[in-house]
């Protein structure tokens, strides 16, 4: 292997070539400056990249005429030249750029990459594997810049000595990547998706704040996996902690998968000749057929915007390109097809120091989707979870106004009743809070594998679904009268709840993704007021099998978080309850030894019994 100055190694450059630079933190640091020392004489010399966390000196305007970027993704060090129209954007799915080199689609003329000294007749593509090694395979001339301080990876990840022509010495640290910290909202954000991940999940988390507080999120999981286009220090984090363990994956068991990392030396020292990591290509990372062969896949992206159609935009805003299509789609498709997989879309409720709501009506003119309303499975903020796979264009209304911020709640509900997208007057909540997640629970009774959580105003369907299965005399129970339907307002009131002085909690039944309402109990208190009136109904072939019981204990804890006393119950029908008084007294007594509710155990079980 001869090496050659920078200069020399990019002689050979001409006019209207196009080139491409590698990825990330493998970014050529010495063949990017010899480029912009060469491309300053030449003219129409194109520079293609994915994110580099590089300078890019060719995208600044001096080198207008000269040199024209075209970004696959956009990188912040090149937006402003996109912005400017100095520079271009190809919107393209990552898992087929490979093959757009290879086919021709986008022809290479050079590709300047940067590797690890060579072993044994190859060198390694290092922290970038991506669509680099594909370019090396494609491109007509190939210069390497040799850096001992690139690590060893394992996978698919090395190229021949003999497909590179040119070898320039830059022995320099690789770039970092630092950690930003986490805001509140990026924290609560962590804690929604947390609930969405089971023990035993293969996961794929973007780059940013929220997925770093996402990642953090999920320390208490049990045996993930890590299928990724990209990896960060994260996932070192839960890797070390043994969070991630692999050991369930159904595609490279006991592997961490994935095409490129960014992150601080600590994780490019990790990965170094490191069996537990694998980087391959992104024709392989990204497609999604193979991504969907990883079971319980969970894939974990950002969004600027999502609109309440479930619209969401990821590469720009009102005509201003900010990043690009990358590789959110081919993980939300692949994670759709994978079994018991999930695709979730993160972003925080506001923008702009809170004077833009990130959940909109509609797209602003010019703001382009990445993620179709058909392909839409869970949008996460910092105010709770959306699920609106299959859901109805109203559905995904109700659903994504619940966790737009607060304030922008009531406007977002009277322009989706002018759009169309809401009936007039549908009920919503007086005013907006955060969903309590911390309210719900998983719970196995008898054979009932059941999910207690309290009731939102997404949850009118369910409701509707256990009023219309229960019989007259659990109808009459509930009501005080047999009830053959109830109107569509009366079945919004019962969804439209506060969290305060009403509350509603649901026991669903866990069948694979579907969640069945089987049970609600619930209670109402006025301003003030330290008795709430308490009601409870159960489907009637769930009755007598402790769901009522556990429905009561979850409500009564509930209750006196909120600083309430008692229960009422007025008598339903004969012989079903006379009455039902609850002191929270005896609650608060018990507490301390024994925690909040069990006071409550025996006079639950008795009114199990009956329900």
């Amino acid at each position: 292997m001869d090496l050659v100055s920078g200069t020399q190694a990019l002689a050979p450059l001409r006019s209207g070539q196009r080139v491409l630079v590698g990825s990330g933190a493998a970014a050529p640091q010495a063949l990017i400056e010899a480029l912009a020392e060469r491309a300053i004489g030449l003219s129409d010399v194109e520079v293609l990249h994915l994110m580099t966390l590089a300078k890019a000196p060719y995208a600044a305007p001096s080198f207008n005429g000269h040199v024209r970027h075209n970004a696959l993704f956009i990188g912040a060090n090149t937006r402003d030249a996109v912005g400017a129209g100095l520079a271009d954007y190809t919107p393209c799915f990552l898992h087929e750029v490979p093959g757009l080199f290879r086919s021709g689609h986008i022809p290479l003329d050079v590709a300047l990459i940067q590797v690890s000294p060579p072993r044994g007749g190859v060198c390694s593509l290092g922290v970038s594997v991506d669509v680099v090694k594909a370019a090396v395979e494609s491109a007509a001339y190939v210069v390497a810049q040799v850096n001992e301080n690139m690590p060893w990876t394992e996978g698919d990840s090395t190229v021949s000595v003999d497909d590179i022509d040119a070898f320039v010495a830059g022995n320099v640290p690789l770039l970092e990547l630092p950690a930003r910290d986490a805001t509140a909202e990026a924290l609560w954000i962590g804690r929604y998706v947390r609930e969405l991940v089971e023990d035993g999940a293969t996961i794929q988390v973007g780059i940013g704040a929220v997925p770093d507080a996402v990642l953090a999120a999920l320390a208490g999981k049990k045996d993930l996996g890590v299928h990724s286009e990209m990896i960060s220090d994260g996932v070192l984090d839960l890797w070390k902690a043994g969070v991630v363990t692999g050991k369930r994956k159904s595609l490279h068991p006991g592997r961490i998968v994935t095409s490129f990392c960014m992150g601080s030396r600590r994780l490019y020292e990790t990965v170094n000749d490191n069996p537990h990591f694998l980087f391959h290509p992104s024709d392989y990372v990204n497609d999604p057929v193979v991504v969907a062969s990883n079971q319980k896949m969970v894939s974990i992206n950002s969004a600027l915007l999502v609109d309440l159609t479930g619209q969401v935009a990821a590469d720009s805003l009102g005509g201003r390109l900010y990043s690009g299509v990358g590789g959110q789609v081919d993980f939300v498709r692949g994670a759709a097809a994978s079994r018991g997989g999930k695709s979730i879309i993160v972003l925080p409720s506001t923008a702009k120091g809170g004077t833009v709501s990130r959940i909109a009506t509609t797209l602003s003119p010019g703001t382009g989707v990445v993620t179709t309303r058909a392909d839409i499975d869970y949008v996460v903020t910092e105010y709770g979870i959306a699920s609106l796979k299959a859901k109805t264009i109203r559905q995904r209304a109700v659903s994504l106004i619940q966790i737009a911020h607060p304030r922008f709640r009531a406007a977002l509900a009277v322009e989706a009743e002018k759009a169309g997208l809401l009936d007039a007057g549908h009920i919503l909540p007086p005013d907006g809070g955060r969903y309590p997640i911390e309210l719900q629970t998983r719970r196995r009774i008898g054979k009932l594998d059941l999910v207690f959580r309290p009731l939102s105003p997404a949850d009118e369907r369910a409701l509707k679904d256990l009023f219309y299965a229960q019989s007259e005399e659990t109808t009459a129970f509930r009501f005080g009268t047999p009830l053959s339907r109830l109107s569509e307002a009366q079945f919004q009131e019962l969804v439209a709840i506060d969290f305060r002085t009403s509350m509603a909690l649901g026991a669903f039944l866990c069948e694979g993704r579907r969640r069945r309402l089987v049970g609600v109990a619930r209670y109402h208190a006025r301003a003030g007021e330290r008795e709430a009136e308490l009601s409870v109904a159960v489907r009637d072939d769930f009755q007598r099998q402790g769901v009522g019981g556990a429905l009561v204990r979850g409500l009564a804890e509930i209750g006196v978080a909120r600083g309430l006393e008692s229960f009422r119950c007025e008598e339903r029908g004969p012989g079903i309850v006379k009455l039902l008084r609850g002191s929270f007294s005896e609650v608060r007594e018990r507490s301390a030894a024994d925690g909040v509710g069990r006071s409550w155990v025996r006079l639950a079980d008795r009114f199990a019994d009956r329900t």
